[in-house]
């Protein structure tokens, strides 16, 4: 019998299905897209069951390219897009209403009315480490509680389940069985403390959110449940879930306090470690749990922001400058430089450090002259100075300066937006000889859990670095440039009237 893991890495996008061996190597994958909803501005919804049906779908296909069996799989490791709000009915496992995505803004309204209430954001900021905002998923679940005929009442007679993704594919690879959810995950609907590592009364009164329609939360390393008769690798056990980001900083062997990663995703995601305890940021940064194993507890800093990689989607589906996402960087280098255009990708308002869910996407700095390729090489240099916004305030918080990125995503493979991004941070990135460590972190968690892999010093020692990209903008040049970042960023911040 071989040491195979098996990843479901359930994104926003798409659901993928990967095979890693005990040597951390990727021997199978598969991938498929899902739908994508705008009811309305600033909504954006995914349908629950194709978020099943696709992610179940590829499991097969990933074992075969992977050439075994589920007889050889050990563990099962789930990493999913997180804030994502699913609501199903417990006894038939069907969803009550669409998946509200992490993305959307329907009730950032709501969350500036609640913010008012004396000592609201504070509440918030101490017991969650977040930030009040539409993001998270407390806002999204009491939406739903309010908007769908019949919920709250049948929430709190408990015949309804709350669950991010995570929780959903357990619940429908249990078939019902197991309603639960990691510490990871938890951490990132703002109804959960930072330090006792459960539900908080408070939040839950705040945000109007019954007991009874939670999950159980768990570590991120333990054996949650089985796959059950009938599905693809039935009897196997599920034994890893962390949140994207959060598995991604483990795949990435972050695991000594003051690393960093970046994965440039849909969005783009930096994690910093900070150890055994959560550190308050000062610089409107969240403090979240990275994850928990069974002797270790560690916490992070993480700045999100919300469209990096979907940047790229838009030059592709909005504009149809490119044919495919692959295709930005011949354009975007085809031109020296920008031409002086300035790209905010605030389609969905601003995340870190800035919260402005108000803002919108804006392009300065256009000539007769500009063409489609300064406005792709403009749009992903923006994807690098907003994690440069981000790595200020996380320098800020953390105290000292940061001595290298390790970077991943789709988006990490494009040499050009890597070479910028190590310019205006003025620190090396680093990028890993395998670049799906958010998968490869779910299966770390999994693998560990059943014995696959003894202890994270094992873990480590298979990280391997592929390419590492080093400064060469003059600090003139940088200053400049970021001088120029931010009065495009202060064009579109506010923009929506609220």
């Amino acid at each position: 019998m071989s040491d195979f893991v098996l990843a479901l890495d359930q994104g926003t996008t798409s659901s993928r299905a990967i095979v890693f061996d005990a040597g951390g190597n990727l021997r199978g994958v598969a991938q498929k897209e899902f739908g994508q909803s705008y009811p309305k501005p600033g909504w954006v919804e995914h349908d629950p069951n194709e978020i099943w049906s696709s992610q179940s779908g590829v499991v097969s296909e990933a074992l075969a390219a992977a050439n075994t069996g589920a007889r050889d799989v050990r563990a099962i490791g789930i990493t999913n897009q997180r804030e994502t709000t699913v609501l199903w009915d417990r006894a038939t496992l069907q969803p009550v209403a669409p998946a509200i995505v992490w993305q959307d803004r329907r009730t950032a309204g709501e969350v500036e009315r609640l913010a008012q209430r004396e000592g609201a954001e504070e509440l918030v900021r101490e017991r969650s480490g977040l930030v009040m905002d539409a993001y998270f998923s407390a806002s999204k679940l009491a939406w739903l509680l309010e908007h769908v005929e019949g919920a709250r009442q049948r929430a709190e007679r408990g015949e309804l389940a709350f669950g991010t993704v995570d929780s959903w594919l357990v619940a429908r690879l249990t078939r019902g069985e197991v309603h639960v959810t990691d510490v990871s995950n938890a951490s990132r609907t703002a109804l959960f403390n930072l330090r006792t590592l459960d539900w908080d009364d408070d939040l839950l009164e705040l945000w109007g959110v019954p007991r009874a329609v939670l999950p159980e939360i768990k570590g991120s390393s333990e054996v949650f449940g089985y796959v059950a008769d009938g599905l693809p690798c039935a009897g196997v056990p599920i034994a890893g879930i962390a949140g994207d980001q959060q598995a991604a900083t483990f795949g990435q062997a972050c695991f000594t306090p003051g690393q960093a990663k970046n994965t440039y995703g849909t969005g783009c995601f930096l994690v910093l470690n900070t150890g055994d305890s959560p550190v308050p940021s000062q610089h409107r940064l969240l403090t979240t749990v990275a994850w928990r194993r069974p002797d270790e507890l560690r916490y992070a800093l993480e700045g999100s922001i919300f469209v990096a990689g979907a940047v790229v989607q838009w030059l592709r589906d909005g504009l149809g400058v490119i044919r495919r996402s692959e295709d930005v960087e011949a354009l975007a280098t085809s031109v020296p430089d920008t031409g002086g255009v300035y790209l905010v990708p605030a389609f969905a308002g601003l995340g870190a450090p800035h919260w402005d869910p108000y803002a919108r996407g804006a392009i300065v700095g256009m000539t007769r002259g500009t063409t489609a390729a300064h406005i792709a090489r403009a749009a992903l240099e923006a994807i690098a100075y907003q994690a440069r916004d981000v790595i200020q305030a996380m320098e800020g918080d953390a105290g000292r300066p940061l001595a290298e990125l390790r970077v991943d995503g789709g988006a990490s493979r494009n040499d050009h937006l890597m070479q910028f991004q190590a310019d205006v941070l003025g620190v090396s990135v680093v990028r890993p000889a395998i670049t799906e460590t958010t998968a490869l972190g779910a299966a770390y968690l999994a693998g560990l859990a059943v014995g696959v892999w003894s202890d994270v010093d094992e873990v480590a020692a298979q990280w391997r670095e592929e390419r590492r990209f080093e400064p060469s903008m003059s600090e003139d040049e940088r200053s400049l440039r970021l001088h120029s970042w931010l009065r495009a960023l202060e064009r579109a911040r506010e923009w929506e009237e609220r």
